[in-house]
């Protein structure tokens, strides 16, 4: 039996402890770990006081082979990630030449001056290895020292999330090669996690795979980690029964995405999308045109914050007047309106009350329209309000009302 490798996960930054920033880091690397054989022990934030730091991080050597920290790796002299590990390891910085020169070129290709501060993030002591950082000035370090492993990477997630996909788990794995582990993630929707839990309950309790369930925005999730040479097999038995019981809920699987599958198939079809949202704040077209194939299908959307708007863009007035301009007339409207002005196969709508004046346990009556070759389609739900996924809810359900349709009008299919 293969030596457990323990892990510990420092999130550095005092912005953390106050609830100014999410560390949304630690649980992304938390979720990463066990596919790399690694044992998380303990998830730890640390603020910007480099002898409580350097306390930290030698508690962190002494239980785990690993440890990862994020933040700190800034300009400011309140950025000590670097300073507290050089005390903890007994090492002195030093500026690397060749950090220098990449970190001045990069102000250079900018415009701009460099600021002198920023030449601390050319630092390193001998025992670190730079890791590169493409989306920022700020290099992470590979630490190797007395049997142990440090990875240090920095506090934004648009940086850290590369530096560790691509730098950092190559070298875990090359470094603690472990036993053979491998996830799958079937996405479900439109049904209750207590219900999802019960129609697979005689998977928990097994060893191989270990079966969890996790309520998302998407929907309900079942993520099935599995290890050994067979773990693939054993993945795809488990994962293809869950999927038949589960069926017409599933929409997809591991890192497919609700934009992803619509752009897919609209793009294979030579099909385009518009969208016209109130209440969303172009969190809905956000999502669409995040998609690698957006520019492929995506005509473009509008935000509209008054009625004089929708009416400016095509909704009647008529209609507005007749009926509620939160009304699921309005929304198909809406949907009808820019399909039209964007010449668009589908057109997408949202409209919605909100209740974030109000107090807490009001629910917000959202309307969504579809707009396609087929006709105009509407739906409305009813969200209980909060402030931080009430708007994200709406979008999601959009467009799996997208889907729905696209299904009805056999343009797209049910996950296998």
């Amino acid at each position: 039996m293969k030596k457990s490798i323990k892990a510990e996960i420092i999130s550095i930054g005092t912005e953390l402890l106050r609830g100014e920033i999410t560390d949304t880091n630690a649980g992304y690397l938390a979720s990463q770990l066990p596919l790399a054989g690694i044992e998380l022990q303990r998830m730890t934030t640390a603020d910007d006081d480099i002898k409580r730091l350097a306390q930290v991080l030698r508690s962190a050597l002494r239980g785990s082979s690993i440890v990862i920290t994020t933040g700190g790796l800034g300009p400011t002299q309140d950025d000590l990630t670097r300073e507290a590990i050089a005390q903890v390891l007994d090492e002195q910085l030093f500026i690397d030449p060749v950090l220098e020169t990449h970190l001045r070129e990069i102000f250079t290709r900018m415009g701009r001056e460099m600021p002198p501060a920023n030449l601390q993030q050319a630092m390193r002591i001998p025992s670190a290895q730079s890791l590169p950082n493409p989306r920022g000035t700020a290099p992470g370090w590979w630490v190797e020292k007395n049997d142990k492993v440090i990875v240090v990477m920095p506090g934004p997630p648009r940086e850290m999330l590369p530096m560790w996909q691509n730098e950092a788990l190559p070298r875990i794995k090359a470094r603690f090669p472990g036993e053979i582990i491998q996830a799958r993630t079937i996405k479900t929707f439109s049904i209750q996690e207590a219900k999802v839990a019960e129609l697979i309950h005689p998977f928990f309790g097994a060893i191989n795979p270990t079966l969890g369930i996790y309520a998302k925005p998407d929907g309900i999730q079942v993520r099935l980690i599995a290890h050994g040479d067979d773990s693939a097999q054993l993945l795809d038995n488990a994962g293809n029964k869950i999927k038949q019981i589960l069926a017409p809920y599933v929409w997809g699987t591991d890192t497919d995405t609700l934009g992803g599958i619509i752009g897919k198939t609209l793009s294979e079809r030579g099909m385009s999308l518009a969208t016209m949202e109130d209440y969303t704040g172009g969190l809905l077209g956000n999502m669409i045109s995040d998609e690698d194939l957006s520019s492929r299908f995506y005509r473009g959307g509008l935000i509209t914050g008054s009625d004089l708007v929708k009416i400016g863009w095509g909704v009647p007035a008529g209609e507005i007047e007749k009926k509620d301009s939160m009304s699921c007339g309005v929304a198909e409207a809406m949907a009808a309106a820019v399909k039209e002005k964007f010449s668009a196969d589908f057109g997408l709508s949202i409209t919605g009350i909100s209740h974030k004046n109000s107090p807490s346990g009001q629910f917000d009556k959202v309307c969504i329209g579809v707009a396609d070759p087929g006709g105009v389609k509407s739906w409305e739900q009813q969200f209980m309000w909060n402030r931080n996924d009430s708007f994200e809810r709406a979008a999601v359900a959009a467009l799996f009302r997208l889907r729905e349709r696209l299904i009805e009008l056999n343009l797209l299919y049910y996950v296998k």
